[in-house]
């Protein structure tokens, strides 16, 4: 009842008022007849022309200012996204994520790219989206990618494959033989720190020549030696810090830099004028280079990266830092060897069983959905040699190089893998596998025997009616491969 005579009320006040107006227009400062009514609520409104609710009982607007950021994906398709000025790497993946309907399993990254320079960097989670564009230069052409980064924090989970013994030093009070956690423990201390060392190549202040010194990683910064191995203070010159630069990967390998290896990184200051400041060092292989880049990003960040991993496990019980068993992947989880033949299902335990029964199956679904209906509903005959192009996995006439490209933004985990055409052998496919911080190469090949097509990575020991089928069992199987196929690469769209 007080909310319907309020607003009689105000009609009735305004309309007076508007009459009082009129009437002092034509009769100049005469007292008007009827007598004015009483606000029967002084402590809303002011006046009879004022608003009846004050402006301090409004909702205060937001001051979180928006900006509109670019984000392209494998396939260079792009989408602009109006975010928040404090919004960061994790948040812009999580948006994209939840607009693409994408599954969620922790890996999905930001990724920075320098096209003219060929270098390129994973943004961390933690970090600043509009930081990060106000270090880029109006000269440089840059990128935000939307992929995914399976090794982002690997190392997490197994750190002694990292960090090899002959490039790792620790205190001399410090016993040698540490654990698991003890490694991650000592990364991640405020007062000691492991030592890195080893030979980089380093190229010169403005020339192009490359130099080979001896490294040293400290946490006060990157050193290397004047005379040989030399660890003396007064053989030990400065090389860089990194709390005002950011850490970069070489793309093209000796393209553009002319580095004498393919495993370069470099040191970029915040708002550089260009290539001229920065510092490129080369590695002599794939795993000197992440121990480096690796330690160094556990220097300049310290828990502020174990927290960035832990996020996803926060609230999960049983979950204690550097005691955490990680989560399976989604394909681990969905790809269990199962048979449904009996009156219950029961899990395949038996690798050879499981791949009789994969090809069983696998003939008798191609033997139910050989026969397809065409547009005027008859029947036609479904070939087996192009079941795979709809495939995330496959990707059709790349190169070898750019093969190694993919896995490589994707992240040198064991299992990370792709399928492709083979560039000598036009009948063939390739199988490429990231293991032990390399990448191999495997050729499928077809096989026919009597009248009947199969593939087959082991010289035919091994047989499948077409690659769908052989893909799903070294997922389930190692077989003749270093391991098994665990994540692939796909080109996204969003």
């Amino acid at each position: 009842m007080a909310e319907i005579f309020l607003f009689k009320w105000q009609r009735t006040g305004s309309k007076l008022g508007t009459q009082a107006v009129h009437r002092r227009k034509k009769k100049g400062d005469s007292i008007l007849e009827n007598p004015s009514i009483p606000n029967p609520f002084p402590e809303l409104c002011c006046s009879p022309f004022a608003s009846v609710l004050s402006a301090s009982l409004l909702p205060k607007a937001t001051s979180r200012k928006k900006q509109v950021i670019k984000v392209y994906s494998e396939d260079d398709t792009s989408r602009a996204l109006e975010v928040p000025s404090d919004i960061t790497a994790r948040d812009v993946c999580q948006l994209l994520i939840l607009k693409n309907h994408y599954v969620d399993d922790h890996s999905w990254t930001l990724f920075e790219q320098l096209t003219h320079t060929g270098l390129g960097r994973a943004i961390e989670d933690h970090e600043l989206v509009m930081e990060v564009q106000s270090n880029w230069v109006m000269e440089e052409e840059t990128k935000l990618y939307f992929r995914k980064n399976y090794a982002k924090y690997e190392f997490f989970k197994n750190p002694l494959s990292f960090f090899p013994d002959h490039m790792i030093s620790f205190p001399s009070e410090t016993n040698a033989a540490l654990s698991h956690s003890g490694i991650l423990q000592m990364f991640l201390s405020s007062s000691t720190y492991p030592e890195i060392h080893g030979y980089l190549h380093a190229k010169e202040q403005g020339k192009k020549s490359w130099k080979k010194l001896y490294f040293l990683l400290r946490r006060s910064g990157l050193y290397f030696s004047t005379k040989g191995t030399s660890k003396e203070p007064r053989h030990l010159q400065f090389f860089c810090e990194f709390s005002n630069s950011d850490m970069y990967m070489s793309l093209t390998g000796k393209k553009i830099s002319g580095a004498p290896t393919n495993y370069g990184f470099c040191f970029k200051p915040n708002k550089s004028g260009g290539t001229r400041d920065l510092k490129q060092l080369c590695a002599d292989d794939e795993q000197s280079r992440t121990c480096w880049m690796t330690a160094i990003r556990l220097l300049k960040y310290g828990m502020q990266l174990y927290q960035n991993y832990m996020q996803p496990y926060q609230g999960r019980s049983g979950c204690s830092p550097l005691n955490i068993t990680p989560m399976r992947s989604i394909s681990e989880n969905s790809l269990v060897a199962m048979d449904f033949s009996g009156h219950r299902s029961r899990i395949i335990e038996n690798p050879t069983e499981a791949l009789s029964v994969a090809v069983e199956e696998g003939l008798a679904w191609r033997r139910r959905g050989c026969l397809r209906l065409n547009s005027h509903g008859s029947p036609i005959a479904m070939s087996n040699m192009a079941i795979h192009r709809s495939q995330s996995w496959f990707h059709h006439k790349i190169s070898r190089e750019e093969a190694q490209r993919l896995i490589l933004q994707h992240g040198l985990v064991d299992g990370v893998f792709l399928v492709r055409d083979s560039q000598s052998n036009p009948k063939t496919f390739v199988l490429s596998l990231s293991h032990g911080l390399k990448i191999k190469h495997f050729q499928i090949v077809p096989l026919e025997d009597d009248g009947k097509l199969f593939y087959t990575l082991d010289d035919g020991h091994t047989r499948f009616t077409d690659l769908i089928q052989l893909v799903e069992f070294y997922q389930l199987n190692k077989g003749v491969l270093p391991c098994k196929l665990k994540h692939y690469c796909a080109r996204i769209a969003l």
